[in-house]
C-alpha cells in the first residue's frame, strides 16, 4: 500500500475491523518510510454475473427475480419458504463457481426446472408452462406425459 504522505510503497497493519456495513474492512496502516499512520478500507471485488436473456438483452443476476418466479410457481402449495431458499442458493451458488460471467436465462430456467421436479411436481408444470411458452393444451399435455413416464 502506497503511503498517502510520503509515497514510500512498504507499510504495516497496525489495526483491522469490520467497517460499519460488515462489508468493509477498516485498517489503520503505519508507513516504514516516513512512520506516519493512515487508513485504508478494504472491499470484496465482486464481477457481476449477466443474464443474456431470449431477446439477447442483457442485466444482471437478480437473485430476487429468481426466488420471486419459484414462489409464483409453488404458491399454494406444500413448499417451504426454506426449500425455495435452498433452491435460489444452490443455482446462485452454482452460476457463481462457474467460470463464465454471463449466462442464458434458459439455462438458469433449466437448473429451476431440475429442482422442481425433484420438489414439487405442480409447481415444475407451472415453472414449465411458463419458461417452456406453452401455446395450447397439447404441448402442456407433452411435458406431462413426460413427467409420468418418468415415474
Amino acid at each position: 500500500m502506497k503511503c498517502p504522505y510520503c509515497g514510500y510503497e512498504e507499510s504495516k497493519v497496525i489495526d483491522s475491523r469490520p467497517a460499519d456495513d460488515g462489508e468493509r474492512i477498516r485498517r489503520r496502516r503505519e508507513c516504514l518510510g516516513c512512520g506516519k499512520r493512515f487508513t485504508t478500507h478494504e472491499v470484496i471485488e465482486t464481477v457481476p454475473l449477466i443474464v443474456v436473456k431470449r431477446d439477447k438483452s442483457r442485466e444482471a443476476f437478480d437473485r430476487n427475480k429468481l426466488t420471486a418466479g419459484i414462489l409464483r410457481a409453488c404458491e399454494k402449495r406444500p413448499v417451504s419458504l426454506n426449500s425455495v431458499e435452498a433452491i435460489v442458493d444452490d443455482i446462485e451458488s452454482k452460476l457463481q463457481n462457474s467460470l463464465d460471467r454471463e449466462v442464458t436465462s434458459m439455462a438458469i430456467g433449466e437448473y429451476v426446472m431440475e429442482h422442481l421436479k425433484n420438489l414439487d411436481e405442480v409447481a415444475y408444470v407451472r415453472f414449465a408452462s411458463v419458461y417452456r411458452q406453452f401455446k395450447d393444451i397439447n404441448t402442456f399435455m407433452e411435458e406431462l406425459n413426460k413427467l409420468l413416464q418418468e415415474k
